[in-house]
């Protein structure tokens, strides 16, 4: 037996037990007479003495051969501590150790296992298998493994059933690029790795099973961007026999139970905002509501007088910054910078001063009077001490624009608190959007996501207009969750891959399976996919979903621990019947 306790177990009254531990040697403080080790486990840290006047000569020299990161195993007993560490669960105690095993040696580790390190971000993720043993990310892949047995004990008392649906499978051209997998069998054919298990969980719901979900693995082969990974875990429901407003409440009561099991918060609004209200009043469609600075569109307030940058703007809006009446000149103008960054974009800011006194003094106070910055603090709804930050431009570009500037100003602030939670549904999606490069529509979410009731002859005459049946479940301003009552007749899906600029053929080549099986009584049916990875950083209180990933890619896709995407050998090439390009 290795261990009978682990290293966090044993404490003011486990006294004098003989007791037997095992784990990774932390830390060594060597007094000569006495060494101190510190034993780490998963479970915590138990302290080792070894006391020249109470352990043997033979079990000493073996201790003063340690280093960090030796698996051990000791024998001894529990003794009382005369130096208690109130901050260690087994701080009251120590143990002398009778006998040691070394289970393993270790190399000097390339950076220190500690809580703090002084290891980088590439450094850590080449020794991924150490740097998981530091607690801040042993915990996040713990509190992880919580997060999902929360769902599946909530989804299964709910009655859904767990279906794991293939991995390889056909590549469609909707949507982001695939990852795709020749196959050796067939000379020539592919599969490819799903996007989402979206066509296998409606045909579950053909299938009659009625409430399905599965947390599963998903990829993309799309341009990586920070914070993103090429494969990704989905909670993917699908349910039969529902209507939108069935779907936001079954996963209003998993949010519900998941804030309460795991933060022990309960949250009880779960407000509704459709997407053209979120787009104008937050300029963008995930927005985060735990604080204010909603825009105000100024184009009728701004554009009556002779400066040309409003004027020939299709769209003038700002924000009220609380309290940054008190920025100076050089404070604002890092803040002018910092929206004219590329990534950002804008090419300038007006501003408002709004000071406590109630006066006014804006940059541009030789084209506006004082009561058309009134008209301004109006529109904004400023209070005295705040800010006007105003950007112009394209609709657009503009809307998210300014919507960057008010994200940076919430993290500034420090309005965007990690304890709080503020949950939000936003509906009523466009069904299609305009693509410039291929001149056409594509599905804003995909083709199998119904229009709303009564709008399908607006496809005919106004495609742009028709929304669809479809909601996203904002947390904090990410979305976490997205999905929509599906189309479930073959008339209608056909009519949709037509606007969609799928030829019949095209059409019945990839999705002839689908189609053909709504022909069999496809009853209606609906569902919603949350990003796990993301939900469990938002409910970690982090922003960066990689330390809840065990082996996660770095910005480049690449996984460099284990020098992943690599080249295969020629000899697979052939088996495969490929060639690479010279």
């Amino acid at each position: 037996m290795y261990r009978d306790h682990n290293n966090s177990e044993l404490n003011i009254s486990s006294l004098n037990k003989k007791v037997t531990l095992s784990g990774w040697v932390q830390k060594i403080r060597d007094k000569g007479f006495i060494i101190w080790v510190d034993l780490r486990d998963r479970y915590g840290i138990t302290q080792l003495v070894f006391d020249s006047e109470r352990t043997s000569t033979a079990v000493i020299e073996q201790a003063r051969e340690l280093g960090r990161e030796f698996v051990i195993q000791v024998e001894g007993q529990v003794l009382e501590r005369e130096s208690k560490n109130k901050h260690m669960s087994t701080g009251d105690i120590e143990v002398l150790v009778e006998k040691l095993t070394v289970l393993n040696a270790s190399e000097i580790p390339p950076f220190t296992i500690e809580d703090k390190t002084d290891g980088g971000e590439d450094l850590r993720m080449k020794y991924r298998y150490l740097d998981i043993r530091r607690n801040p990310v042993k915990n996040k892949l713990i509190f992880r493994s919580k997060v999902s047995m929360a769902v599946r004990n909530y989804l299964s008392q709910q009655d859904f059933v767990e279906v794991e649906t293939p991995y390889l499978i056909k590549s469609t051209p909707e949507g982001a690029r695939d990852f795709v997998v020749p196959s050796r069998m067939n000379a020539g054919q592919f599969y490819a790795l799903p996007q989402s298990p979206q066509t296998f969980k409606q045909l579950l719901m053909v299938g009659g099973l009625d409430k399905y979900f599965q947390i599963v693995k998903c990829f993309r082969d799309e341009d990586l961007r920070a914070d993103r990974q090429p494969e990704f875990t989905q909670i993917d429901c699908e349910m039969t026999f529902v209507e939108q407003e069935d779907i936001l409440n079954t996963f209003e009561g998993l949010t519900k139970h998941l804030l309460k099991e795991i933060n022990n918060v309960e949250v009880k609004a779960f407000p509704r905002m459709t997407y053209d209200e979120a787009m104008k009043t937050y300029g963008n469609d995930k927005p985060d509501i735990r604080f204010g600075m909603k825009f105000g569109e100024l184009n009728s307030v701004a554009q009556h007088k002779d400066f040309k940058v409003f004027n020939e703007a299709e769209l003038v809006v700002g924000i009220a910054v609380p309290g940054a009446a008190s920025y100076s000149r050089k404070e604002i103008d890092k803040l002018i910078d910092w929206v004219k960054r590329p990534q950002v974009g804008a090419k300038g800011m007006v501003y408002v001063k709004y000071n406590e006194d109630g006066t006014l003094k804006s940059s541009v106070d030789k084209f506006y009077d004082e009561a058309d910055l009134k008209a301004w603090v109006e529109q904004t709804h400023a209070q005295p001490g705040d800010l006007i930050c105003v950007l112009s431009g394209d609709a657009n570009t503009t809307r998210g624009q300014l919507s960057a500037l008010r994200m940076e100003m919430g993290n500034r602030l420090g309005l965007r608190k990690p304890n709080e939670f503020a949950p939000l549904w936003v509906i009523d999606f466009p069904l299609l959007e305009w693509d410039e490069d291929t001149k056409r529509y594509h599905a804003m979410h995909h083709p199998f996501t119904s229009p709303k009731a009564g709008q399908i002859p607006l496809l005919a005459t106004d495609p742009g207009a028709v929304k669809a049946n479809a909601y996203d479940l904002v947390l904090n301003g990410n979305e976490i969750g997205g999905g929509s009552i599906r189309i479930h007749d073959q008339k209608t899906q056909a009519l949709m891959f037509d606007y969609l600029g799928f030829s019949k053929e095209e059409a019945e080549a990839q999705f002839g399976f689908l189609m053909k099986a709504f022909t069999y009584g496809a009853p209606p049916h609906g569902g919603i996919a949350f990003g796990l990875d993301r939900l469990v950083a938002i409910l970690g209180g982090q922003e960066s979903i990689r330390d809840f990933i065990a082996f996660p890619k770095n910005n480049s896709g690449r996984d460099i621990m284990i020098d992943a995407p690599a080249p295969i050998d020629e000899e697979q090439l052939k088996e495969l019947d490929l060639k690479l390009r010279s």
